[in-house]
């Protein structure tokens, strides 16, 4: 027979799993009804719950009938190029704020932080008329370029830390083995930070994939990212809820893609690679 301590833990265990569980039902669901809506018409969409005859027609108006795809390559084209100019350029920035003690650094690194978190509405009227004076309106270059305020904050400052916790040390080591700066950046400390790098670039993305306010008041009809693009699915006179489902599911996939694919990274530490070195 069990003890009454090991039937208690094993008691504990199933009442942890199970709140678990029902915790994961809550907080998926809402992912879980918009797959749902994704295979109702239009007839079914109220008059039934979750008895109801699925359909693919929703997925092909949407993906077939419309550009939906033009949408979702602008949104890939214009995030993947803002994440990427913002590594080039905050990873050294990050390095520089962690290394270097200069005259009020953390008044520049607040500064920094602060775009990240002032409403995009602030800013966006300005910049309308500033784009439109230099040509840069409703372009790809314009969005890339103010995608900056969105991910160059978060993503230099989650690196600064990686690099702060990275000791000094390994650097001096370097230089006396006759590294050269670039060097030690490039093949000891950018490996280091890899994992950190990796989860910065890849939150920079998701932020500036969901982006809505600057594209839609700086981008137009060449350039539409996908946040803006939804909304042609709000009909005048009615919502085609099942079609607006299906490319609000669809345009989860990439971010849902690129996170399986570096997941790896995600859960590595950076003081086990340095401490394993």
């Amino acid at each position: 027979m069990l003890s009454m301590s090991t039937a208690s833990k094993r008691l504990g265990r199933i009442v942890q799993n199970g709140l678990l569980a029902i915790y994961s039902i809550f907080a998926l669901f809402p992912l879980i009804w918009m797959l749902i809506l994704t295979f109702k018409s239009d007839a079914e969409m109220y008059t039934t719950t979750f008895v109801f005859t699925p359909t693919l027609a929703n997925y092909k108006e949407v993906l077939l009938h419309t550009d939906y795809m033009k949408y979702m390559l602008d949104s890939l084209i214009v995030s993947g190029g803002a994440v990427l100019i913002s590594v080039l350029a905050g990873v050294p920035a990050a390095y520089a704020l962690a290394r270097y003690n200069f005259k009020k650094k953390e008044d520049i690194a607040f500064q920094i932080l602060s775009f990240k978190f002032a409403p995009e509405i602030l800013v966006v009227l300005p910049l309308f008329m500033i784009y439109q004076r230099l040509g840069i309106y409703d372009s790809y270059f314009g969005l890339i370029w103010v995608y900056q305020l969105i991910s160059m904050p978060l993503l230099i400052w989650v690196v600064r830390g990686y690099f702060e916790d990275i000791s000094v040390e390994i650097e001096y080591a370097a230089q006396v083995d006759g590294y050269s700066w670039y060097q030690i950046f490039f093949k000891n400390l950018v490996p280091l930070i890899k994992p950190g790098l990796v989860s910065a670039a890849l939150l920079a993305f998701i932020f500036a994939w969901n982006s809505f306010t600057f594209p839609l008041m700086l981008g137009g009809t060449n350039v539409q990212p996908i946040t803006v693009a939804i909304t042609k699915f709000l009909g005048t006179d009615s919502a085609h809820y099942g079609q607006l489902a299906v490319a609000a599911a669809v345009s989860a996939l990439p971010a849902i893609i690129f996170a399986l694919c570096i997941q790896k990274h995600l859960v590595r530490g950076l003081s086990f690679g340095a401490v394993k070195g």
